[in-house]
Parts: C-alpha cells; sequence; structure tokens
C-alpha cells in the first residue's frame, strides 16, 4: 500500500492533516488520544482516519494499548507509505540512502568525494545517485516525502547554504535547496552534520531529555544542542562551534582555520594525529589515532587522555552557559571509551558549580554509524509532517495520485 490508491483525491482527504501529523508525530497513537488532542467529533475523526488508512499513510499496527473494553491497536505512519532520500557528505565519501518512514534504509550507495569539488559538480552527482535509488524503489514506496543533505559545515538552516569557512572549497552562499529543488520538486532540507548527529541521538537513545549537549570528536569537533527539546541553532546558524574556541598561550598552535589556540588545534584527531607523527608515529587521521590506542601505544594513550581535558575544559564552560542535564560524546575518537571519557569528566566536575553538575550525566554514543544520515531523515518527517506543512505534503500526495491514475490510462489505451 505505499503508492497512493488512485481513488482517494484531495476531496476525500479535506481536513485530514490535522489528524495524520498527530499521528506522525506520536500524539494520536489511538482513536481516543485523536479525540482528546484534535477536539472534533468522533465521526469526523473516524472518517479522516479511515481514509488516511485506505489511501496508505496510516496504518494499525500489531502493538495494542490497554482499555477498559477491548485492546486498542496502535496508530502509526505507514512505513511504506513513502520514501525519503538522504545523503550524509563527508570529507573523503558521500553516503546516500531511500529510507522509509520508519525511518530505515531501503537502498543505498556510496560516492568518493574531494572536499576541493564545486557544489554543482557534488550535487549533479548527488541528484544522479539519488534519481537511481528512487528508481530503485518507487514501486513499492512510490511516493517521495522529500530530502535531506547532510554537510559537514556550517550551514544557515533556512536559507539552505553554507556560511562562512570551510573544508568544502566554494560552497560558500551557494543555493543547495534551489539547485535541487530544480530537480525534484520536493521539500529539500539542508544542515550540519553534527546537529543532525545530536537530532538523531535525542531521537532514538534520549527523547525524553530536554536540554542536552552532543559533542562530536573526530578529525575536528564541534557540538550540537538541544534546547527545550528542539534543536539551538542559533541566529547564524553557528551554535555549538566549540571547536574552534580558542585558549591562547606562548605556545598556542595553528588551526587548520587560520587562528591560533583553538581547542581543535590542540585536541581534534588531525592534531593529535600531527603530533603522533612528530614522535615517529604513521598518523593521518582520527582513525590512525584509534588504531594505536587499540595498540596501546603510551604516547597515543596520553595524548587522547590530554585531548579530552581540553575538550572538557570548553565543556566545562558551555555546561555553566546552557545548563545540559546530559552530555552524550560522539565521533571517531569516542571509540578511546573511557581514556577520552575520563579527561572530559575530570575537567567538568572540577570546573563547574555543583549546580550544574548535581543530575549532568557524561556518556559516550552507542549510535555510529550512519547517525547524521538518519539525523536527516528524523529532521525531515518532522517538519514535513508538522502541523504547519501537512497540508502542503497532501496536496502533493494526492497530485501523485492523479499522476499515477493518468500514467495507468495512458499505458492501459497504448
Amino acid at each position: 500500500m505505499g503508492s497512493p490508491e488512485p481513488e482517494y483525491d484531495r476531496q476525500v482527504l479535506e481536513g485530514a492533516g490535522s489528524i495524520l501529523s498527530l499521528i506522525a508525530r506520536g500524539n494520536g497513537s489511538s482513536r481516543a488520544e485523536l479525540l482528546l488532542e484534535s477536539g472534533l467529533s468522533r465521526a469526523t475523526v473516524t472518517h479522516r482516519l479511515n481514509a488516511l488508512i485506505a489511501c496508505g499513510l496510516v496504518r494499525e499496527t500489531e502493538q495494542t494499548l490497554p482499555s477498559g473494553g477491548r485492546p486498542t491497536r496502535i496508530l502509526a505512519l505507514n512505513a511504506a507509505g513513502g520514501f525519503l532520500l538522504v545523503a550524509n557528505v563527508g570529507e573523503t565519501h558521500i553516503h546516500l540512502a531511500a529510507m522509509d518512514l520508519s525511518p530505515a534504509i531501503l537502498a543505498q550507495t556510496t560516492l568518493s568525494f574531494s572536499v576541493m569539488s564545486g557544489p554543482e559538480d557534488t550535487l549533479a552527482r548527488i541528484s544522479d545517485a539519488a534519481a537511481a535509488l528512487a528508481a530503485q524503489v518507487q514501486k513499492t514506496h512510490g511516493f517521495l516525502i522529500g530530502i535531506g543533505i547532510s554537510l559537514p559545515t556550517p550551514v544557515d538552516f533556512k536559507r539552505g547554504c553554507v556560511v562562512g569557512p570551510s573544508v568544502l572549497s566554494g560552497w560558500d552562499e551557494f543555493d543547495v535547496i534551489g539547485f535541487m529543488q530544480a530537480r525534484f520538486a520536493v521539500p529539500v532540507y539542508v544542515e550540519n552534520d553534527v546537529n543532525l548527529m545530536t537530532v538523531c541521538e535525542h531521537k532514538r537513545r534520549f527523547p525524553a531529555v530536554e536540554d542536552m549537549l552532543f559533542v562530536k570528536v573526530g578529525t575536528g569537533i564541534g557540538s550540537g544542542m538541544i534546547a527545550g527539546g528542539r534543536v539551538f541553532r542559533g541566529a547564524q546558524g553557528a551554535a555549538g562551534d566549540i571547536g574552534h574556541i580558542q585558549f591562547l598561550s606562548d605556545d598556542a598552535p595553528l588551526c587548520r582555520c587560520g587562528k591560533f589556540g583553538c581547542v581543535e588545534a590542540r585536541a581534534a584527531g588531525w592534531a593529535i594525529a600531527r603530533d603522533l607523527s612528530q614522535r615517529g608515529f604513521h598518523a593521518e587521521t582520527a582513525r590512525d589515532v584509534i588504531d594505536l590506542v587499540e595498540q596501546h601505544k603510551p604516547e597515543a594513550l596520553m595524548l587522547l587522555r590530554a585531548s579530552g581535558r581540553t575538550i572538557g575544559e570548553v565543556i566545562s564552560d558551555v555546561v555553566s552557559i546552557i545548563n545540559p542535564s546530559l552530555i552524550v560524546i560522539g565521533g571517531t575518537l569516542a571509540r578511546g571509551g573511557d581514556i577520552l571519557l575520563s579527561g572530559i569528566r575530570e575537567l567538568v566536575y572540577q570546573r563547574c558549580l555543583p549546580l550544574a553538575t548535581r543530575d549532568l550525566s557524561i556518556v559516550l554514543t552507542t549510535v555510529h554509524d550512519d547517525s547524521a544520515l538518519f539525523g536527516a531523515a528524523y529532521l525531515l518527517l518532522d517538519d514535513v509532517f508538522g502541523p504547519a506543512k501537512i497540508d502542503q505534503l497532501l496536496e502533493r500526495y494526492c497530485a501523485s495520485a492523479v499522476a499515477l491514475r493518468q500514467a495507468a490510462q495512458q499505458l492501459a489505451e497504448s
């Protein structure tokens, strides 16, 4: 039931958007909840819900909720009611996937990539690969909901473009959304990779946490913040750029950004690799650092522990400002486990006031693979199924049904 049934047009689904949005956001898991949350009559809710079930957007799951009488089946989005296209642009590769509405990966591919590649060439390659993935899943999940793209740079989320200096050459101010919409004509979302990793961590592991800090410690260092249950981006999307907070000293190291004394230049994967290379080890990346840590090389262990203390120093300042209840450490260097984490905890608990740390948890991530990719999917689903945009989604869904009906008629006549 992935494709819209031709007999269900916009008139049949009129007014059903609010019901669909409640179900998608988990606020309408049963008919009783829908009645309570929507304020509509039982007959209206039943009519609109039946239309959503019949056209394949909503399903009754096998799970049940306890009730005064017969157990009530839980309502949920139909995972096969459509699909998403998401891409995670890294510094050496681009990972793309078509996902259902769970979200779960239906099909995926990986492209080689250089940060020196310009936006037009890169986005053209992403578009071609995404179109190929769409062709694989359209027969079973016929409706394309939207596209999400993760970038390893600061992003102005509202405008969908890279802002300021970044590792991506020539991308500053390029209209990523406009380029992709010219090809696909669907909603497009562009976001910083660390923010998306934060979204994934929050959705999967800590959905009840209102205030949380996620710190990615890999080749570079960055962070994402959840405030009041939502991603906090700041005025221009630059919130959380802790990697370039500067600790000045007489021997301040040069950072990749061109400034001296940045946290990255002292504690990021590339900086530790630099220091290990100076000691005679072969190390270029954060992965190389972890390989040496796993071999129990004393120099690597010492530098990773020192990295944790440096990161803990800057995190302690963030804790004093935003007062989160949870800090999650992720990224490649997080694979160093307690060696990294103990240094972070040491400085945070040493420097922060007891009130800020009394109920503070500092933990390692358990989500390592594809977190930015899934974060892009969660972000997209939250927005397109939100109250402000749900009617636009249904308009496109019904237009897709009309197109399918016309295509079927032309095929039958030929």
